[in-house]
């Protein structure tokens, strides 16, 4: 009787472990198949949009204040603002510029294509206009509506300019490294050249100390009347000594 209880038991607990493990596969079932429909959705509504590009951003202009303006004309999607070169802020802040962050291009994202189509259609080459006191009053809209253009494509294009920023970078720091350790190297051999040639001109100075020649004045000694100088033996006396004849 144990027995069989013990049996019905088992039979239940994988009865159990099969319905919970059916359950698990359907919800999963479930989750793909939102996932799937929440895609399908998101593809539609990317199919609608339309994106807008701006070859010029005006100083002062940031991401928070272009969809500001632009929301006047149509509901806005996603707004992005490529940084300026960090080369070229530095410049301006050490001339006394504008210290703030500056964008050099940018891309705007209109739900509705149309409408995308008609913003750049009608503000491209116009005064941006608003406030007289504002820093863009007088500044252009450089825009233009971008033809089958998705947002996904401006992330690969970014991913692929950061990729080639980052290897220009790399590339860069390399030529410097090289052009510093070539400028080291002439500064060593300079100093070498320079050393050695010290020494050279240290030896040159002790083989080549010039003798010193001291010069007394003499004088010259008197003559007397037959021309003879005093002091000197005449001719006769010196004949006498050596046996010789006058």
């Amino acid at each position: 009787m144990a027995e069989e209880e013990t049996v019905a038991e088992v039979e239940r607990v994988q009865s159990g472990d099969a319905a919970s493990s059916d359950e698990e596969a359907l919800m999963r079932e479930r989750r793909r198949e939102r996932k799937r429909k929440r895609l399908l959705k998101e593809a539609e509504k990317a199919e609608k949009r339309g994106v807008c590009y701006l070859s010029r951003v005006p100083p002062h202009l940031n991401p928070l204040r272009l969809r500001q303006i632009l929301s006047h004309y149509g509901e806005i999607g996603r707004v992005y603002l490529s940084p300026e070169d960090a080369s070229n802020q530095m410049r301006r802040k050490k001339a006394g510029g504008f210290r703030g962050q500056e964008f050099s291009e940018g891309w705007v994202e209109f739900i509705d294509k149309k409408v995308a189509k008609r913003v750049a259609r009608s503000l491209n080459g116009e005064q941006i206009g608003g406030k007289k006191r504002s820093s863009i009053y007088y500044d252009l809209w450089n825009i233009k509506y971008l033809s089958k253009f998705k947002w996904d494509d401006l992330k690969e294009e970014t991913e692929i300019k950061n990729a080639t920023r980052e290897q220009k970078l790399v590339l860069e720091l390399s030529a410097a490294k090289k052009e510093r350790d070539f400028y080291l190297s002439k500064v060593d051999q300079s100093k070498a050249i320079s050393k050695i040639g010290e020494r050279l001109k240290k030896k040159q100075k002790i083989e080549m100390v010039p003798k010193v020649v001291r010069h007394f004045p003499q004088k010259r000694p008197a003559e007397n009347e037959a021309g003879e100088s005093k002091g000197q033996l005449s001719r006769d006396i010196l004949a006498g000594v050596f046996g010789g004849s006058s």
